[in-house]
Parts: C-alpha cells; structure tokens; sequence
C-alpha cells in the first residue's frame, strides 16, 4: 500500500508532548501502513516536482527565488503549464503541504 486509507484529513498531524498521552506501541507487535500520512499516492506531477526540486537543492538552492530560478531553468513548469514565480512556487507548496 503506498498511503494510508485511514488518514483523517481534517487532523492536522501534531505531536502530543506530555509524557502519558496518546498510544505507546510495543516494538515488533504493530502494524504500521507504509506511507502513513499520505492521504493518497503522488501524482505524475508530485513525483516529478519533487524531482525538480532535488535537482534544484543539489545545485545549491536554498532560497525561494533560488529554487524557482532552478525549476524555470529546467523548463518544469507549474500544474497549469505556466513559469514558475515566488509567489506560484509558494502557494504549491503550501496546497501540497510541504
């Protein structure tokens, strides 16, 4: 399986830090689903974007408008075929959760 069907997605994942709350799991004697907060699997697009992106940080991006220089200069191009810009670059990143 490469998600999780039981993902809520209204529940934004957040760490409880007080010692005594929520589940504690026994080593070995769970079952945890690969890709445990993915609500789906990754499009064409998400696969590919995220490999732009490695691309991008390799190259030593670390900046926003670092990184949409690299995804211009490598002719990826935005969800609706459009260049790419800070503000595009930002709000696909936000909507993909990143």
């Amino acid at each position: 399986m490469n998600f999780n069907p039981l993902l809520k997605p209204w529940e934004a994942a957040e760490p409880n830090n007080v010692a005594g709350k929520g589940l504690v799991e026994v080593a070995g004697k769970t079952d945890n689903i690969v890709w445990q907060t993915r609500a789906a699997e990754p499009t064409a697009y998400e696969n590919a974007l995220g490999d732009a992106l490695e691309q991008a940080f390799e190259g030593g991006a670390t900046q926003p408008e670092e990184i949409v220089r690299s995804l211009n200069a490598q002719a990826f191009r935005n969800a609706d075929g459009s260049s790419w810009t800070v503000d595009s670059f930002l709000a696909e990143i936000s909507r993909l959760g990143y």
